[in-house]
């Protein structure tokens, strides 16, 4: 049989035909339909909470506490200098909204975070011009060596959550 892309499918084993409950005894499922005996998951519309243990104290409520989260953590979006060096020619002047434009961050996300970090993995071989709100200090150094200005930009207010 000639293979073509009209005759090509799932390979052996790939799809298999639902379980088929309450089809009389020859089928190994029926009667109960698996459900076993009485109880309450035997019973029709059962529908167990997440976490729900039957009455016992549930896992998550035994357990103690450990630790706070701090309501004032200020959160980064990291790049680094290499996806920088990728994307862009010495002759772009890089901010982070040309990062969005050209699909490195989301725009949805320089809305929610404090703004871009650039950080120093990688080397660099063009002189960048890139504006930030915060650069590593082996960034800075890297981006400097090269020839390319690394120059600072206010940090937007972040939005609470």
């Amino acid at each position: 049989m000639a293979l073509g892309i009209h005759n090509i499918g799932a390979p052996e084993g790939a799809n298999k035909n639902k379980k088929r409950v309450g089809r009389g005894p020859g089928s190994g499922h029926g009667k109960t339909s698996t459900r076993g005996h009485k109880g309450q998951k035997s019973r029709s519309g059962y529908s167990g909470r997440a976490g729900f243990e039957g009455g016992q104290m549930p896992l998550q409520r035994r357990l103690p506490k450990r630790g706070f989260t701090n309501i004032f953590k200020k959160e980064w979006i990291e790049v680094n200098i290499t996806d920088l060096e990728l994307r862009f020619e010495p002759a772009d002047n890089i901010t982070p909204e040309l990062m969005v434009e050209r699909g490195m961050i989301s725009k949805g996300k320089l809305a929610r975070y404090h703004g871009v970090v650039v950080l120093g993995k990688g080397s660099v071989t063009k002189a960048l011009n890139i504006t930030a709100h915060r650069f590593s200090k082996g960034a800075r150094e890297k981006i400097e060596a090269a020839g390319g200005a690394a120059t600072l930009v206010a940090a937007p207010e972040a939005k609470a959550e």
